[in-house]
């Protein structure tokens, strides 16, 4: 098995089929609703809001809330209410369940609901995906985080509409050292090798630092991609603004970080500070145009094409050139 991680990883370009990149289609499918680009920022509440969500879902963009210290009925409502779908988080625990049956003695049925657990190769989540298909069939089911190929199989058997691949990859996340445990350092590979045996849409979580990550995890088998670390630390993020030696960085930490938790127990996450980069719909077109050059460069015309294109390993035992045979 090859073991490499963005980083070790470059694409080779094919022959260009396009005028200009701008013809190139960065949009993608997921759950019956097409969004402009195949990423969704980190469901975490230093990356999205509830008005960060709105924006979202109204400009074409895929969100997923988080699911701390929140009403999630109540943001249920007031997301249909102003028109466009809900994307909500869970866990596994009974208040979730309560969630669940809120939700359906009012009537509402979310578009998309995550269960968001750190280990989801878990009984837990097989319980949750059945009590989610069974009261709300309508929701399309993501779950997560898993790490291995069995991990997908289960879940998608046991009625995932989506998984979500990703370990402790994240910048703010200490999972790989706090546990011995994780897709730390080999994120990609990981994709990769979940991909294979995966038979419904995959969520890459965790590990992306560069816009052309976003390629590399298309062309290793994700539908979506999601982000943290380049969503976090725009103006209108909720991490708290902090000024060092007059220069403005925003707060960001990890769902399993104290910060997050309230209280230093089970602590699998860090709190960093992102420098403040400006508006998020503008890094949002940045990254559209960004991801359509990719798609320029893999000679396609629409995101799966990026899936046809050779790549080399740089360095290490797996170093040299992978053909599509």
């Amino acid at each position: 098995m090859e073991i490499f991680d963005y980083d070790n990883v470059l694409l080779l370009p094919r022959k260009c089929r396009v005028e200009s990149r701008s013809e190139c289609d960065a949009g993608v499918e997921l759950g019956g609703r097409r969004f402009r680009l195949p990423v969704v920022p980190a469901n975490m509440k230093t990356v999205v809001d509830e008005s960060i969500c709105l924006w979202l879902a109204q400009n074409g963009y895929f969100y997923v809330m988080h699911r701390f210290d929140l009403d999630n009925v109540a943001f249920v409502e007031r997301m249909h209410k102003a028109g466009v779908f809900a994307s909500i988080s869970l866990g596994v625990k009974q208040p979730d369940y309560d969630t669940v049956d809120r939700l359906l003695a009012k009537g509402l049925s979310p578009e998309y609901v995550t269960i968001d657990i750190a280990h989801g190769h878990a009984d837990s989540v097989k319980n949750m995906i059945g009590y989610l298909k069974e009261k709300l069939p309508k929701s399309f089911v993501i779950a997560g985080n898993v790490a291995t190929p069995e991990a997908v199989i289960d879940l998608e058997n046991w009625g995932a509409d989506a998984t979500k691949v990703g370990v402790g990859p994240g910048k703010v996340c200490i999972t790989k050292l706090k546990t011995g445990f994780g897709t730390g350092g080999w994120q990609l590979s990981a994709l990769k090798w979940c991909a294979r045996v995966a038979t419904k849409p995959i969520i890459a979580d965790g590990g992306i630092r560069s816009h052309g990550d976003i390629a590399k995890s298309i062309r290793f088998g994700a539908s979506m991609v999601m982000i943290g670390s380049l969503f976090a630390g725009h103006e209108e993020s909720p991490g708290k603004t902090v000024e060092v030696e007059g220069q403005l960085f925003k707060e960001y930490y990890g769902s399993a970080s104290d910060f997050n938790k309230g209280e230093y127990k089970h602590v699998e996450g860090k709190r960093i500070l992102e420098p403040v980069k400006g508006k998020l719909a503008d890094t949002l077109v940045e990254m559209e145009q960004d991801v359509q050059s990719s798609i320029s460069y893999a000679g396609g015309r629409k995101l799966m094409d990026i899936r046809k294109v050779n790549y080399v390993i740089l360095g290490g035992d797996n170093a040299g050139e992978h053909l599509l045979m």
